[in-house]
């Protein structure tokens, strides 16, 4: 089943795509989902899921020419004894080198997906590796954590 378009491109949303976020937030047995369009910019499919806690293996499947949406099950340590945090962090990765046609239809369609992932505790939108690197979202993640 086909999630229905809630977004102004007028974008599905595959419901692989809800049901891989729940086992992520639920079951923790995955560590990140990647996002994308399909071949024909039709539905937002699932692209691939893991449960490598290595960050650069994520990092790796963001491509530097597509645009991807991702979430991504953040563990961190707390400061000065503030114990291990866990944050459901959205990625929104439209970089540069993408055609316009992707990137406009990224931009228009990522509510729709957005809406429907309830638990994302931050958003990261990337346009380059640096914005997306470990340090840049811890920073963000940590905060009123």
């Amino acid at each position: 089943m086909v999630l229905p378009p809630s977004s102004s491109s007028g974008v599905p949303v595959h419901d692989d795509c809800l049901e891989q976020f729940n086992i992520l937030k639920l079951k923790k047995t995955l560590k990140y989902i990647i996002y994308g369009l399909n071949d024909k910019f039709t539905e937002i499919v699932v692209k691939s899921t893991s449960a490598s806690t290595d960050y650069e293996d994520f990092i790796k499947e963001l491509p530097e020419n597509e645009p991807r949406w991702a979430v991504y099950d953040l563990e961190f340590e707390k400061e000065e004894g503030g114990g291990i945090r866990n944050k459901i962090i959205f990625y929104s990765w439209v970089p540069g080198d993408a055609k316009v046609k992707a990137r406009m239809v990224a931009a228009s369609s990522k509510e729709a997906l957005r809406r429907l992932l309830l638990g994302v505790a931050t958003e990261i939108q990337g346009t380059d590796y640096s914005e997306v690197d470990y340090e840049t979202v811890l920073e963000k993640a940590s905060k009123g954590a």
